[in-house]
């Protein structure tokens, strides 16, 4: 592999950052009135609005070489053709062959993948059916109301934030709840929100051992066995996403009702798979394959567009662009759209997760900054917190602003001043506001003058920060596939370029080692000094506080 800071490319993204440096977007866009045109394309139902941002056309070829010269390209060809990119695990990453709506011949290790992914669609969708038809029932013979999704990592963010995404689309009757914090309170407000005879579980854990989800499983088991009085009911009440036969059976679950995927599927990108069963329920699977349909309209636009005019690409070079040439540490992400809250969230694992590295695919040490601080939440409860500093910080903070055209929820004209924020944020956040369109503004609100130049330097804004618009018709399952979708193709291109691999997450692993060694003296199995001077005494303090008190600890 090459160290991507000696491609021909970087070196004149380097002096072509120079030159940009202190060019104003305000001035392009009145040297240009096509600039929209230029810098905006659609895909799969989703228009990208990305002129502004602080780029020319000379910019887009030379981040568009950088792209060819790491071999994106054949790098594309690799993942999709089931080749082991993955290369620190051993395995392919074929996530698109969940969503796979067209006639790829899709293989790993030589074996036709296919052929599972449909059977596995097909028995989700026999079982949500019947859970949706009432069919399936609890203990006491009645219909399911609520589904309690039991996970962590991708197996909860995932169907979570789709989940919640989709809310216009539930089938009455039904409610979703997600538990995935070891912390008992999440799992104990959640039973006491539910009904034991018509409440289904659903243990998603690819080996049936994750720590985590398998305590708050095991909590979830011993109160429906309380309630109903019964084991038999465990049976009739969970559901497992798993590999693991034997401690799924173990668990009380029947086998029958465990759905498997497989290990090319990384948890970050498995909502597309079982893991997605919430969503199917709630939504119904002719709506979660309208999911994956967009999905996989974004996968084909991905495929096949140039470079030049490919929505992902343009994504993860501007990303480029800011991180390793101007600096950029973060990047945002602000939905105008409540039902997407919690996309944000999901997007922190799946781009931190995957691109928070510091070693090559060859274990060498990265040359460059790699993966950003990824934040973000709903506008516009943001403008009345977080953009004073977008707007007037010190730091550039690239984002993305995503709205639909139409609401799922219409009321009055509440959307259109929706929309109007949006764009005029990102209107505020590139033209910004010059110390004499400040003045101009105060003189003729009849400031004094003292009190003028007091006032002045605080409303000037510095504008030229960049960022994307990115608009839809409105939120339904086909435009949520295609847009996780646009992300996490952006995510691996970023990735590529930085000859990274996105698909491993060896750093989630020290922490949970660690907490094994500390647990024990914690539930009081063990006392003694076995750690660094810090844990030891937090480990006093909790016992204190337990012993004590708050007063007599502080004593």
């Amino acid at each position: 592999m090459t160290d991507c800071t000696r491609h021909k490319a970087w070196g004149a993204l380097q002096a072509h950052s120079r030159q940009m440096r202190d060019v104003q977007m305000r001035d392009l866009f009145a040297q240009d009135e096509q600039r929209f045109e230029q810098f905006s394309l659609r895909a799969a139902g989703i228009l990208l609005d990305y002129s502004k941002n602080r780029i020319t056309a000379e910019t887009l070829s030379l981040l568009t070489g950088l792209a060819r010269e790491a071999g994106l390209g054949e790098a594309m060809q690799a993942m999709f053709g089931g080749d082991r990119i993955n290369v620190t695990e051993g395995r392919a990453v074929l996530h698109t062959a969940l969503r796979n709506r067209g006639d790829w011949a899709v293989q790993a290790d030589g074996k036709p993948v296919m052929p599972d992914v449909l059977l596995v669609l097909e028995r989700m969708r026999t079982f949500t059916e019947a859970v949706r038809d009432g069919v399936w029932r609890g203990f006491t013979g009645q219909r399911i109301t609520d589904v309690v999704n039991i996970g962590i990592g991708g197996s909860d963010l995932g169907p979570a934030m789709v989940t919640q995404a989709l809310q216009p689309y539930w089938q009455p009757g039904l409610r979703a709840h997600f538990v995935s914090n070891v912390d008992p309170s999440q799992m104990v407000e959640t039973l006491m929100s539910v009904p034991a005879e018509s409440t289904l579980f659903i243990v998603a854990s690819k080996t049936f051992t994750t720590a985590e989800t398998l305590l708050n499983a095991h909590v979830a088991r011993r109160w429906l066995v309380e309630q109903a009085g019964d084991e038999a009911a465990v049976a009739k009440h969970f559901v497992a996403v798993s590999t693991n036969a034997d401690k799924v059976r173990a668990f009380g679950i029947d086998t029958a009702n465990m759905f498997g995927f497989w290990d090319w599927v990384g948890g970050r990108y498995s909502v597309w798979s079982a893991v997605g069963l919430p969503v199917a329920l709630l939504v119904g699977m002719n709506a979660f394959e309208q999911f994956l349909a967009g999905a996989h309209a974004m996968d084909e636009h991905f495929r096949t567009a140039p470079f030049e005019r490919n929505m992902p690409v343009i994504l993860a070079l501007l990303g480029i662009w800011y991180i390793d040439f101007f600096g950029a540490q973060s990047h945002a992400v602000f939905p105008y759209d409540q039902y997407l809250a919690r996309l944000p969230a999901y997007l922190q694992q799946l781009d931190m997760e995957s691109n928070g590295k510091s070693v090559t695919r060859d274990g060498e040490r990265v040359a460059c900054d790699t993966g950003p601080v990824l934040w973000g939440e709903p506008g516009t409860n943001g403008q009345h917190a977080f953009y004073q500093l977008l707007h007037q910080g010190t730091r550039l903070v690239p984002a993305d602003f995503l709205a639909a055209a139409h609401s799922q929820r219409p009321l009055d004209q509440q959307h259109e001043v929706l929309l109007a924020n949006c764009f005029a944020q990102t209107r505020a956040l590139m033209l910004g506001k010059r110390p004499d369109e400040a003045e101009a503004e105060l003189r003729a609100a009849g400031m004094s003058e003292d009190a003028l130049r007091a006032l002045l330097p605080h409303k000037v804004f510095p504008g030229n920060r960049p960022s994307n618009t990115l608009l839809y018709d409105r939120l339904d399952p086909r435009t949520l596939g295609a847009l996780i979708a646009l992300y996490e193709h952006k995510i691996f291109v970023q990735g590529t370029v930085w000859d990274i691999n996105s698909f491993d997450q060896w750093g989630v692993e020290l922490g949970k080692q660690l907490a094994l060694g500390i647990a024990p003296d914690l539930t009081g199995e063990r006392r003694g000094a076995h750690h660094d001077a810090s844990t030891n005494g937090l480990i006093d303090a909790v016992h204190a506080f337990r012993e004590h008190g708050s007063d007599e600890a502080d004593a």
